[in-house]
């Protein structure tokens, strides 16, 4: 009788440890799609960019934190011509693409070029050579991004390249 007692006490201990491994999972596996999201979009509009021989100098290109997007066109299928017409069918796929992303839109996304990591204001970009875009969306509860650094409901995830 003890020796059933002891096995069911340990199967009990090890459910409950799956249990506890499951409920930390779901947080997780939710970050890493929401943010794998934000990797192929940030990709796509990279592209865009790159697409765009007037980004050169990538004053027309840049996206200021608070400036808006272009406005989408009427259809974006086939893909427009005009490249603010293709940015704004791309702000479009962003805020339907990431959970409360399209209230982000304005106020949490950017494109600037810079030569330092966050060499962005509210007002202005830096200067420099390389690219720096930021997307943001956000969790129901502060602490899903799964960053240490962030403790917020809004998450974001920033690239650098060069063009």
């Amino acid at each position: 009788m003890i020796e059933v007692l002891v096995s069911l006490l340990v199967i009990v201990v090890g459910v409950l440890g799956m249990v506890g491994l499951q409920s930390k999972a779901i947080p997780y596996t939710q970050d890493s799609a929401q943010r794998n999201t934000a990797i192929m979009l940030a990709d796509d509009l990279v592209e865009l960019i790159r697409s765009n021989p007037n980004c050169a100098t990538l004053g027309s290109c840049q996206k200021l934190p608070g400036a808006s997007f272009p406005g989408a066109p009427a259809a974006c299928i086939p893909t427009p011509t005009s490249f603010n017409d293709q940015v704004g069918c791309w702000a479009v796929q962003a805020g339907n693409a990431l959970p409360g992303a399209s209230t982000l839109l304005t106020s949490g996304f950017y494109v600037c070029n810079s030569t330092t990591p966050g060499d962005v204001t509210t007002t202005s970009c830096g200067a420099g050579s390389e690219i720096e875009i930021q997307l943001s969306w956000t969790v129901k509860t502060a602490g899903d991004c799964m960053d240490p650094l962030n403790s917020s409901t809004t998450c974001t995830y920033k690239i650098r390249t060069r063009l």
